[in-house]
Order: C-alpha cells, then structure tokens, then sequence
C-alpha cells in the first residue's frame, strides 16, 4: 500500500483510506457492529491505515464500533474524525432535519453546524471517549459554519493541537477563500471534499489550489457510494432507509447510462487483473492534487477489495481512454 503524506503534518497515511460513514447505518439502512468491526479489521490487515468517520455517521454509531475495533491495535491507524455537525444545540447554521433513517423534513432531530470553540472542544471530547482514545490524527470540520469568524474555529483547533489532543488539522466541504482564511492562524494539512468520476467539481479550483500549498485532499465517495463499482446495476433494488432508494442518480436511467461507461473500463480492468472497483479507485488515486481515496466497506471482503487498488498504477494511454467514457457519460447528462 502506497503512503502519502497529510500535508505539512508529518503524518503519512494509506493512500486508500477506510470511509465509516456506511457503518454507522444512518441513510445506509441500518448496520452490523460485528461485521463492520470485522472490515475494519481486514482493512487494517490489508495494508489501509486511515480511517476516517464523523460524529454525525449514525449520531456517534461509527466512532463507537471504529472505537471497539481498533482498541487492541491503535497504534496500527491514523485516526481521522470531525466535527462541526451537532445535533444537541439550536445554534449555528441550520443544516436539516433528521431522524434513525436519515434527513427529511419531518425528522425529530435538528442539526446545525456549529463551530464555536466551546462546541468543538465538546465535540472532540464526547468522540475521544467513543474512539476510546487519548488524542486523534487528523480532526477536521465538518461543514463550515457561517455565523462563527473561521479565526476563532481556528484558534480552538490550535489550542488542542498545542494541547496534544490532535495532530493535525484539516477541512471538509470548504472553499479556497475558507482555507486562506484558516491558514492565517494556522497549518491546514487537509481538505476533504466529494470527488468521483462524476462528482469533479473540486477541479477547477480546490484541487489546484491544495497542489500548490501542500494540502492533502482526500477524496470522499469515490465510488459514487456504490454506483462506480459495477455491483449497483439497474436490476438493484435498495432497502427504506437507503438514501439511495430516492435519489436521482441511482434512478433506472442513471444506471443503465453508467454501466455503459463501465464497460469501456472493462478491457482496462482485465489487463491489470482487477475489479471495476479497483480500476475507479486507481484512477481516483491518479488525479492531480487528489492524495487519499476514502472508501467505504461494510464487509471484510469489501474492504480487502479496497485495499487492494492501492497497488494498481495505471498508463497514460489507460488514464486517457477512462477520461475519454468519463467525459462521454457526462454529456449525456
């Protein structure tokens, strides 16, 4: 498995990172601890030392099974968390309303974003207890809070820095303009952002930006949560509670007009000998500026299979004709 760095930290970690979201069940229909602890562990096993989740993957679901998995072996992982997304509060930003299943207008549970210093040091000490740690790698905020100037967001973060709580610090769902304004106070190591072959907005800006000023970028659903990997095909029915099940990509339409595009992948997949999954994680991992690929896994299998791809390099001409469907798929659109 391929190191990179995360940013100027010092910390290097898996380029293929194990994504959590999915374990905590919320907007996946529901989870297993048992088997999701068993996926962390073959991930491990497998060479992947980043492990991102979130407070807010299963209302602290994720970090509490993450917590149980690697209690005999942290120091085998680089642990990544967030915060910024809370739910016992009526300050901030209001972000939606939700309940088990997932967001919806009727949902009992409000949940803002909120970035004040008070709310962050809560936040990381509520997840240190569930990760049963003393102190996580990388901590980074969630969304990105409006109605608290980003300097005092910042100051807070340095302060637990200082303080040996975390040791780096990152960014999700930001801009560039956000980022400056971090990086006056301090070292921002990463941004992490949704980018897929068919989520590249980041490339305009974010990703040439994160190049030049040494900010590790990794990249959340890569694999289109599911749709890129080549098992989600237009026969695929998906469960109440799957966030899927309403959304427009994974309409019969969509996914007839992706498993298209996978087929030009195919001939490239079979001369390296691996999967759809593995192909689209390569290429994820081969793109400019973009330096770790999150990648969920429910199972041990899936998991191993993530892994995996942290080993497949791919030619120019191969990048090219990938590029070639990809760009094909979207003006279809």
């Amino acid at each position: 498995m391929r190191e990179r760095p995360l940013g100027q930290s010092g910390i290097e970690a898996s380029a293929v990172g194990f994504g959590a979201w999915a374990i905590g069940g919320w907007m996946w229909g529901g989870t297993s601890e048992a088997e999701s602890i068993q996926a962390i562990h073959a991930a491990i096993d497998a060479g992947i030392d980043l492990i991102d989740t979130a407070p807010m993957y299963g209302f602290g679901t994720s970090e509490s099974i993450l917590g149980k998995a690697i209690r005999d072996r942290r120091d085998k992982v680089v642990l990544a968390t967030k915060c910024g997304l809370v739910c016992n509060t009526r300050s901030g930003e209001f972000k939606f309303n939700s309940d088990a299943m997932g967001p919806n207008p009727d949902g009992h549970v409000g949940v803002f974003v909120l970035l004040t210093p008070e709310s962050i040091r809560t936040e990381l000490e509520a997840s240190l207890k569930r990760l049963q740690t003393d102190h996580v790698d990388l901590y980074q905020t969630h969304w990105q809070d409006s109605t608290t100037p980003i300097a005092e967001t910042m100051g807070a973060l340095m302060d637990l820095k200082r303080e040996g709580k975390i040791r780096a610090i990152g960014v999700s769902n930001a801009s560039s303009a956000q980022m400056d304004e971090y990086r006056k106070i301090g070292p921002v190591d990463s941004d992490q952002e949704k980018y897929s072959m068919l989520d590249r907005a980041i490339e305009a800006d974010q990703l040439p930006y994160c190049d030049k000023n040494g900010i590790a970028v990794l990249a959340y659903s890569p694999l289109a949560q599911g749709l890129l990997t080549g098992k989600v095909g237009p026969d695929r029915k998906f469960a109440d509670g799957d966030q899927r099940l309403r959304n427009p990509r994974f309409s019969v339409e969509s996914r007839r007009r992706i498993a298209k595009m996978l087929e030009a992948f195919k001939p490239i997949a079979k001369a390296h000998d691996v999967t759809l999954s593995q192909l689209t994680i390569a290429w994820t991992l081969a793109q400019p500026g973009l330096t770790h690929a999150l990648c969920g896994a429910r199972t041990p299998a899936q998991a191993r299979e993530n892994a995996r791809a942290g080993d497949v390099e791919l030619t120019a001409d191969e990048l090219r004709t990938i590029a070639a469907a990809v760009e094909a798929c979207a003006a279809q659109t």
